[in-house]
């Protein structure tokens, strides 16, 4: 098996449901640090866009390959290294956890990521407690949404689905460290709480953390 290469910063969401998803399933990987604020941001330059022409994070280099977004990613992983899944085999499982996945992925994440955040500052001249605002409205639309399809289901479980982490606790829990970061009532969602506290007393998830990451300390 050849290095895998992540390109990271420790507070990207992104990048942190790849790190886990690699810990997960025991990959070895060498960071590679980006920060997303120093000097207007180095995944602008030219080197990072040449490799990401989006310029976001996380990229992932397996050899010759280079891949982005982090739900191909995982993707990738799940395909090329299928031990331990992080999907269930049933088809229709399948497509639930996807969809719990992609409520973070999909619908949260991209309209609160760094960018759409400096357009609100930047272009439209809000400020920070109206952008906090922003965030904490749609993260708890999101989750809110996320809570009502687990409790459907009736099925008390450790973990998003099952007893075993899959990719929608992967999404969940850098989902729930963003929105404690920006003052999100989280008392709303008893049951996501509680499948993120029980995630963050593994060794995968907590090798995964932000504060564990070599360009956390003394950086914003």
């Amino acid at each position: 098996m050849g290095a895998l290469t992540l390109y990271t910063y420790f507070r990207s969401s992104c990048a942190y449901r790849v790190r886990i998803a690699l810990n997960l399933k025991s990959l070895a990987y060498e960071p590679k640090l980006v920060h997303l604020l120093r000097g207007g941001g180095e995944q602008q330059g030219g080197d990072y866009l040449r490799l990401n022409p989006q310029g976001l994070i996380p990229t992932l280099v397996d050899g010759d390959i280079v891949l982005t977004q982090s739900l191909a990613i995982i993707e990738y992983l799940e395909e090329k290294y299928p031990s331990p899944p992080l999907l269930p085999r049933q088809p229709e499982h399948r497509a639930y956890v996807r969809a719990l996945a992609q409520i973070i992925a999909c619908d949260i994440q991209p309209i609160n990521n760094l960018r759409v955040l400096n357009y609100l500052r930047e272009r439209l001249g809000h400020d920070e407690e109206v952008i906090r605002h922003w965030c904490r409205h749609w993260i708890s639309l999101g989750l809110e949404a996320f809570e009502k399809w687990l409790r459907k289901r009736r099925q008390p479980s450790l973990f998003c689905f099952g007893d075993a982490p899959t990719l929608a606790d992967v999404c969940l829990v850098p989902q729930i460290y963003n929105a404690r970061r920006v003052g999100c009532d989280l008392n709303e969602f008893p049951m996501l709480t509680r499948i993120a506290t029980h995630c963050l007393d593994l060794e995968p998830f907590q090798r995964a953390a932000p504060e564990q990451q070599p360009d956390s300390a003394g950086t914003e």
